[in-house]
């Protein structure tokens, strides 16, 4: 079952649905933690987000940002673990809009209109992160954000 955005109003670049299988691998991340980060696109054929990757739970933060692509659009969701100054250990999920700028306008616009219908659907983020590039999603702006 997917639920769907913008039906009736005849434009379909107005958001797209979300898959059951997308919120679903995020409910094993977030309380599971069989996933340490979830990549997902955009299937234009089926108009919902799908995962298209995910990252056991030993993998890295350089794993998770190797597997974003380059030049294309993706939502992403990361379980980021980290120990306070008070030496207590934490994890807050992080809500990635990954939109290069050396993408097309297409799937830019695209993740655009669909990013907040998809985010709602994903109870439990606790940060949301915008990136054209790299250095905009850089684990240290993680950590900033986080404590």
């Amino acid at each position: 079952m997917a639920f769907r955005v913008g039906e009736g109003r005849g434009n379909a670049s107005s958001g797209m649905g979300v898959a059951e299988d997308s919120v679903n691998t995020f409910l094993e991340l977030q309380r599971k933690k069989v996933h340490r980060y979830v990549i997902f696109k955009i299937d234009e054929k089926k108009k919902e987000v799908v995962v298209e990757k995910t990252g056991g739970p030993a993998e890295s933060y350089d794993d998770f940002t190797a597997s974003l692509p380059e030049n294309d659009c993706r939502f992403a969701v990361f379980d980021f673990d980290f120990v306070t100054s008070e030496n207590c250990q934490k994890s807050k999920i992080f809500f990635i809009a990954w939109s290069p700028s050396v993408a097309r306008i297409r799937p830019k616009m695209l993740y655009a209109t669909s990013k907040d219908r998809f985010r709602r659907e994903l109870q439990g983020i606790h940060y949301e992160i915008q990136a054209t590039d790299p250095t905009e999603m850089d684990l240290e702006v993680l950590r900033d954000r986080a404590n």
